[in-house]
């Protein structure tokens, strides 16, 4: 049987733990983090299976829940036009942008694709989110036809550049013509994790 005097000291001490415990200052786990990928198909996952497109890759790989926002057939145009929804709703910590592959197919003239481009970061940005821009390849498969590096210092953003170099007219890591297989989508998040992982650490997660 404890003796009273020291059961008394026992439970002094447990409650002023408790209350230690419970006080403002101490440290508190941090709140969860909010990551969205909007995209065209290539970010919807079309041609992967499984949980290989890289939105999942990346998720699965640094722990962190990822919102998908891609829609097969998105332009900078439609994708503009239900950012709201899409991201803004969301009061998104950090967006993945991958975006222009639709308007370079569709012809879609070079500056429109630029000013929507433009647009969609700069909203975002002003959101208060960290954007990454992805940028689809180079050359002629660079929709914004090398605007982006320009976009991403006057908004603050982190580029990841060409990201599909190296991957489209791969036979191993396409699906068809236009859209990597799970191959491809794990180079695709190798790409982009860096940038992640960096954009994670700057919001203190």
């Amino acid at each position: 049987m404890i003796p009273r005097r020291l059961f008394t000291l026992l439970l002094s001490a447990s409650v002023a733990l408790a209350a230690a415990s419970g006080c403002d200052d101490g440290p508190t786990a941090p709140s969860a983090v909010t990551v969205v990928a909007v995209g065209d198909s290539i970010t919807a996952g079309f041609g992967t299976s499984g949980d290989n497109d890289y939105v999942s890759v990346l998720s699965n790989r640094t722990g962190v829940a990822i919102i998908n926002a891609g829609r097969s057939g998105d332009t900078t145009a439609s994708a503009l036009a239900r950012i709201d929804s899409a991201v803004l709703a969301r009061d998104a910590d950090i967006v993945i942008v991958f975006l222009g592959g639709n308007d370079l197919l569709q012809g879609v003239p070079v500056q429109q694709r630029i000013a929507n481009i433009t647009t969609i970061v700069q909203q975002i940005r002003g959101d208060g989110a960290a954007v990454i821009l992805v940028g689809v390849g180079s050359g002629a498969i660079d929709p914004f036809e090398g605007a982006l590096p320009g976009i991403a210092s006057q908004t603050s953003s982190t580029l990841v550049p060409a990201v599909l170099d190296g991957i489209l007219g791969v036979p191993g890591l396409m699906t068809d013509l236009i859209h990597p297989n799970n191959a491809g989508h794990a180079i695709i998040a190798d790409r982009i994790e860096p940038a992640l992982r960096a954009a994670l650490a700057a919001a203190g997660f």
